[in-house]
């Protein structure tokens, strides 16, 4: 089924602040579209209007799914979350003091996927072996990339349509943030996920990306209509590519 979302013109920010003006994002089904960015840019602004922790000013943003529209803005996170959109937070947003397992299962509070809790709870093991092991470990003594395969094991456990990941590579060292990059790939393939990444890293999130945006002080600067037309790109040249 098609899972398709759309930001239309949207304006939002912070009390006085406005940190979005007039952005326009889709995210067609099936793809993965990256939002390049660095950090003050509003990518986790757009990241969190999407999920209806931060109400746009201004602007559309809506979830095209099994035929039907479903307007986001002015529904709660959770509520947004029982349509299929599950995001993967910066920071990874763990709950310290509980168990993986513990923290793997607070992700499938939604209904749809409390029927199939032990089969996605096998999901996530496969795909993150670490996490089969240490599920009975507190998540705030786990190292960084063994939080974050639990951040996006936590998210798989929705059994999302759509999975928003804020700044996968934040917090590891280079080879752990290509194995995260991989895994995301990997995972989005085998679930037919549609997938929304605000990232930094321009040289891994092109691995797994069809097509991206460039955001500079809250507007689209470049919409790149392929991977490599981001590539060829004369603003990713000068700030990501060093050319």
């Amino acid at each position: 089924m098609a899972n398709r979302i759309v930001v239309d013109n949207v304006e939002a920010g912070y009390g006085t602040v406005q940190v979005l003006h007039g952005v326009s994002v889709t995210v067609e089904a099936g793809e993965t579209v990256v939002l390049l960015g660095s950090n003050g840019n509003g990518k986790s602004t757009l990241i969190n209007c999407i999920m209806g922790i931060v109400r746009p000013k201004a602007g559309a943003i809506y979830l095209e799914a099994d035929g039907e529209r479903f307007d986001l803005v002015g529904r709660t996170p959770a509520q947004i979350v029982d349509l299929g959109i599950t995001l993967v937070p910066e920071g990874r947003r763990l709950f310290p003091a509980l168990t993986v397992e513990e923290n793997l299962m607070l992700g499938a509070f939604r209904k749809e996927a409390r029927a199939r809790i032990e089969q996605n709870l096998e999901t996530c093991f496969e795909a993150f072996p670490p996490l089969r092991e240490r599920k009975t470990q507190q998540a705030g003594s786990m190292s960084g990339g063994e939080q974050q395969m639990l951040a996006i094991g936590r998210a798989l456990m929705s059994e999302p349509k759509v999975l928003l990941i804020d700044e996968p590579s934040v917090g590891l060292a280079p080879i752990l943030v290509s194995r995260v990059i991989a895994k995301i790939r990997e995972l989005k393939e085998r679930r037919d996920l549609t997938v929304l990444m605000a990232e930094q890293n321009f040289n891994q999130a092109i691995k797994i990306a069809d097509r991206g945006y460039i955001i500079v002080h809250g507007e689209i600067a470049f919409e790149g209509k392929s991977a490599a037309d981001l590539q060829d790109n004369d603003m990713v040249k000068q700030y990501y590519l060093g050319v």
